[in-house]
């Protein structure tokens, strides 16, 4: 059901790989909620998803672009401003990847040049693109950017691995950035710690099936879908949150603050 939440908006979706994907889910949220967006990936994930059939079915032009690479944000706000006519509202950033997870590194044999990569990719970029955005004025007052998180940046998750401090650092650009393009431009910059999601990227962390079937023992809500979380993100890209701003949301059925459910209790009981 459509609300027409985002109608007149523009922005720019980061992160959308398949059908798997949370971005997927919030780009398909937005269209139906009235906003014109372009999407955008590595050219690496253009090659190897099919982002195609979405940016086809949202009515979307596709921009490759290495979030970690400047001239490549430079060309994607560019463009972006030029296809959809103006300045843009809102920006999702969805994007991780460690390739410390990827090689099965553990968190005390890391390799530090896979560690320094996963920071770039996961956490420094968002700083990159709120930097980019921000020097060529591309996005309007009281416009809004969302960035994908977890609670493993709170709480350990032991293989979550790099993961973790990569998120951790994406809460603090969120934090920090959040406060300089408030003052600047009325901009608000948030995160949403979403519940543990079947994602082609999350199902690389090893233990994940373990990961959504405790948290959905300790959630009182059961785990946020991603279609709820593209619900939720709808309502941060909208007016209704203009106040909203530099918070880390946790979407995850209850999961942050529960100490301990009765299900998970029953698994040690005599």
């Amino acid at each position: 059901m459509s609300h027409n939440l985002l109608k007149g908006k523009k922005g720019i979706i980061f992160g959308a790989l398949d059908g798997n994907s949370i971005a997927w889910k919030i780009a398909e949220r937005c269209h139906q909620e009235g906003a014109v967006f372009t999407l955008t990936n590595a050219p690496v994930a253009l090659r190897l998803g099919t982002i195609r059939q979405l940016a086809e079915k949202t009515s979307a032009q596709v921009i490759a672009a290495d979030a970690t690479a400047l001239p490549d944000l430079e060309n994607l706000f560019k463009q972006s401003m030029e296809i959809l006519g103006g300045k843009i509202d809102f920006i999702l950033h969805s994007i991780g990847m460690s390739p410390n997870v990827r090689k099965n590194k553990p968190y005390t044999d890391l390799d530090y040049d896979f560690y320094h990569k996963t920071m770039d990719i996961s956490a420094i970029s968002l700083h990159k693109t709120l930097q980019t955005a921000m020097k060529h004025d591309a996005i309007n007052e009281w416009g809004s950017v969302v960035a994908l998180t977890y609670i493993a940046a709170q709480r350990v998750f032991p293989d979550y691995n790099d993961m973790a401090d990569a998120k951790s650092l994406l809460e603090s650009i969120t934090r920090s950035f959040g406060y300089q393009y408030g003052k600047h431009k009325k901009v608000r910059v948030n995160t949403i710690s979403q519940s543990p999601t079947r994602t082609t990227a999350g199902s690389g962390v090893k233990g994940f099936d373990a990961f959504i079937s405790y948290a959905e023992a300790m959630s009182p809500l059961g785990n946020a879908s991603a279609d709820s979380c593209a619900d939720y993100c709808v309502t941060l890209f909208s007016d209704l949150t203009r106040m909203v701003t530099m918070q880390n949301l946790f979407h995850d059925g209850g999961f942050s603050f529960t100490g301990v459910s009765e299900e998970v209790m029953k698994k040690f009981m005599p």
